[in-house]
């Protein structure tokens, strides 16, 4: 087992203990049901060094909740990085949200537009995953009686907590194992996270705007704005 896939298990065991109250009815966790396409994604690109970290918030419901994969738009796991593999089902499910892996008919929007950007930029998944590396936060997705989305800093306190201490600690762990130079949250939450846990460190810290359809600003040139965004960071993109 790689040192990657160890931190994930460790991370698994302590999610598996938390507990959600309404309006939280369904919780989600792809490192579970999805656990061999994110084997796949952490064996082929995770080893080594990284230059750069990219880290997300946590699953949308067509990209790592159906892959196991980051931001993962089925198109960009299945036919851009090569990874294939059964999903299972989540042990409580949503009817207005069923996991159907990689036979899922919808798109990941905020995925296809980072991936789309990366494939364009880099050609290749090894020729980006070299200098680069992309994780969420938190694994969970959480989802209310109707169906909605609930992101993680919506919960309450007491029940946010917890989850935070455990995630918190896995970044922990994977920024020591990866040494990237420079993370870049995608989105404010994922940045003050990293500034949260890493506190007065040498490693720089940045932001990129999310491509989530829901933000007008990244209905505007996505994908431009990023490409300023990085390059402010010192990021040269080929």
């Amino acid at each position: 087992m790689s040192a990657l896939a160890s931190i994930t298990r460790t991370l698994v065991t302590e999610l598996e203990k938390l507990r959600f109250k309404a309006p939280v009815a369904h919780v989600y966790n792809p490192l579970v049901y999805a656990s061999a396409p994110h084997a796949q994604y952490l064996e082929r690109f995770g080893s080594g060094h990284k230059e750069i970290l990219f880290l997300g918030m946590n699953p949308g419901p067509f990209g790592m909740a159906q892959t196991g994969v980051p931001f993962g738009e089925i198109a960009a796991v299945r036919d851009w990085m090569k990874i294939d593999a059964p999903v299972q089902q989540p042990k409580s499910w949503h009817p207005k949200r069923p996991i159907q892996g990689f036979d899922c008919p919808r798109s990941e929007v905020s995925g296809r537009r980072l991936w789309d950007f990366f494939q364009e930029h880099f050609k290749t998944p090894e020729a980006f995953f070299d200098r680069f590396f992309v994780l969420n936060y938190c694994p969970l997705m959480f989802l209310e009686e109707g169906g909605r989305n609930r992101t993680p800093d919506k919960l309450p306190a007491s029940e946010r907590a917890p989850m935070i201490a455990a995630c918190d600690k896995a970044l922990r762990s994977m920024i020591q194992l990866l040494e990237p130079r420079l993370i870049v949250g995608v989105g404010k939450y994922a940045e003050d996270r990293v500034r949260t846990v890493l506190g007065d460190t040498e490693i720089k810290i940045g932001r990129v705007l999310h491509p989530s359809p829901a933000s007008p600003a990244a209905n505007r040139g996505w994908a431009e704005q990023a490409a300023r965004q990085l390059a402010d960071l010192g990021v040269t993109l080929p």
